[in-house]
């Protein structure tokens, strides 16, 4: 029985996600106040060239005496007009036009800030695809509110008002009459509103899952091509895209329908009115200027509101874009900075402690990835973590950078509760070199100066040299100006890994995370890295993930896990000598 009532709340709230944008457009508050004084001339200008028009007719064609004065006034009239609504119309198209662009890169910006400090959780769950979707075509929807929609949905409200109010100046029984067509205008648009949302957003979703489709695709392209995959990736996508074309099919069709019925109802009035107003004229009591005024009020008139009806299909179909950006907005983090964060001493040490910690993936609570998980390190140990793969190593890692908060326990840094602290001043703090390193599309230079962005040349040349890569470094094209491409494409695994190794060495950070650092690399390159990360390891506290015998027998001490817990710790020969699951580890995986 309520269902109306909640459809209309339903409408109401999403055509209230475009006051999301108001907070942009305010902050462009001289272009949004030089837009309305030109849309205010215009509109004026506008609506006096009917005026000047029954002036020209009545003076210039009427066939009454009339001296050739009143004849160049009439003309000069009707020119003057026409050149004040030339100048404000084009002002009014620079200034809105370029506060769509403004306001929709502020948007942008917002959003994509927004996105980079939400929490790993939420982007575990989230496809990049349909981020990207909202950030680009959802934002393009809105720049064609602002740049377009807008300010066409004022100058018609305006020029609405003013045509009726004129309508009744000049002739009160045929405005009477034009009135008529007016709610008969409003009906397509009140049907067709309801359907027109519901598909516009459908087709806003069906474009995301095409652009989905194509940056996972692009993103994997070595293992397209190397399964051979092109063609059935080809059709995977083509068949997103005749989805999608279906859906804004179905959103045109209902879109030309609402603006055509809403049009024909307004210039059939305008029609019948027009055929009373003849014979006025015939009876004397208009004249054929007035009726030509009337004409004109009449079609501006009709023109506005059918201006009005496609305009609301627009602001239907921006609200579905605005919709999705708005709820991107509203999301939080759950990793949040402290009202009040603890301050980092200078003697900063680097002691960490895990006490007790329980800590489950989201969708994933009956399985969990650390349980009642209790570690010590002291300042400058280095810890091997080791064990099957889904024993929880690398989450250790994931819950000390901070990526994700655990549901029981509590994570210790220096004897400070991890969560009174700053995460990014916390993480400053902590250097970490992946099993698989992340490149950017950018020159060796600018990869290696993102451990620490105020490094000199200098010091990335030294970071490059201690990590084995200035060799390599030298041999591309442009030395360390040389772009890598995406990902990292141009260079080898292993030299993608002393990249990231030279990242690390120089962060030069009190704390050191190392998912096996060497295990891309090649024997003889191996040895040289292995004695520069032997010389940063020194005196600082690191946490490896091991898969080599190598990096096992360095460690100050080796903690075995399975799921999810300690079970064992103690040196290579302790643990052996033990013969439980380290003993069978090393057999399979470091003796081999």
């Amino acid at each position: 029985m309520n269902t109306p009532h909640l459809e209309q709340q339903s409408r109401l709230h999403k055509l209230g996600s475009l006051r999301t944008l108001w907070p942009f457009i305010r902050r462009h508050a001289r272009l949004l106040v030089a837009w309305l004084i030109a849309l205010a001339v215009s509109s004026t200008a506008t609506l006096s060239l009917p005026v000047a028009f029954r002036q020209m007719i009545d003076h210039g064609f009427s066939g009454m005496a009339a001296d050739a004065g009143q004849i160049n006034r009439a003309f000069m009239l009707l020119f003057a007009v026409a050149l004040v609504l030339a100048i404000a119309t084009a002002l009014r198209f620079y200034f809105v036009s370029l506060l769509g662009e403004k306001v929709v890169a502020d948007l942008r910006d917002r959003l994509y800030s927004h996105l980079i400090s939400l929490d790993l959780a939420f982007h575990d769950h989230t496809r990049s695809g349909e981020l990207v979707s909202r950030l680009s075509a959802d934002s393009e929807l809105l720049r064609s509110v602002i740049g377009t929609s807008m300010s066409v949905a004022l100058r018609s409200s305006v020029t609405v008002i003013g045509s009726v109010i004129m309508l009744f100046v000049t002739s009160p029984h045929l405005a009477i009459y034009s009135l008529v067509g007016i709610p008969l205008s409003v009906l397509p648009i009140i049907f067709g509103a309801r359907r027109l949302r519901r598909v516009a957003r459908d087709s806003q979703d069906r474009v995301a899952d095409a652009n989905t489709i194509a940056s996972e695709t692009l993103g994997a392209v070595r293992t397209v091509q190397a399964h051979g995959r092109q063609d059935y990736e080809q059709k995977r996508f083509g068949a997103a895209l005749r989805v999608s074309i279906a859906a804004a099919q179905r959103r045109i069709r209902t879109q030309s329908l609402v603006t055509a019925s809403a049009i024909t109802l307004v210039f059939g009035a305008i029609v019948l009115v027009l055929w009373l107003g003849a014979h006025d004229v015939i009876a004397g009591r208009m004249t054929t200027g007035e009726l030509g005024q009337f004409v004109l009020y009449a079609l501006i008139g009709g023109g506005s509101i059918g201006g009005l009806a496609e305009v609301w299909n627009d602001l239907q179909r921006a609200s579905g874009g605005m919709g999705r950006v708005s709820e991107l907005l509203q999301e939080t983090s759950a990793i949040l900075p402290p009202e009040d964060p603890h301050v980092f001493s200078q003697s900063f040490q680097g002691e960490i402690a895990f006490r007790n910690v329980f800590f489950h993936y989201r969708g994933r609570a009956g399985v969990p990835a650390l349980e009642d998980f209790t570690l010590h390190v002291a300042a400058g140990e280095t810890v091997a973590l080791v064990g099957p793969s889904g024993a929880g190593k690398s989450t250790v890692f994931s819950l000390l950078l901070r990526f994700y908060d655990p549901q029981a326990g509590t994570i210790h840094l220096d004897g400070i509760d991890i969560r009174e602290l700053e995460p990014n001043q916390m993480r400053e703090r902590i250097a970490l070199v992946p099993q698989q390193p992340t490149l950017f599309a950018t020159t060796v230079a600018d990869n290696i100066r993102y451990g620490r962005l105020d490094a000199d040349d200098n010091a990335i040349v030294d970071a490059a040299r201690a990590a084995n890569a200035n060799g390599f470094i030298g041999e591309l094209p442009d030395g360390y100006a040389s772009e890598l491409g995406e990902r990292g494409a141009r260079l080898s695994g292993g030299q993608q890994q002393r990249i990231a190794i030279a990242r690390a060495l120089l962060k030069n950070a009190p704390i050191l995370l190392l998912d096996e650092a060497t295990s891309a690399l090649d024997a003889q390159s191996e040895s040289a890295v292995q004695e520069a990360l032997e010389n940063l390891i020194h005196g600082r506290t690191t946490l490896v993930i091991a898969h080599r015998l190598a990096t096992v027998l360095k460690a100050d001490r080796i903690v075995v896990m399975d799921k999810g817990r300690v079970v064992a710790e103690g040196s290579h020969a302790q643990l052996i000598a033990q013969n439980g699951l380290y003993a069978e580890l090393a057999r399979l995986q470091f003796l081999e």
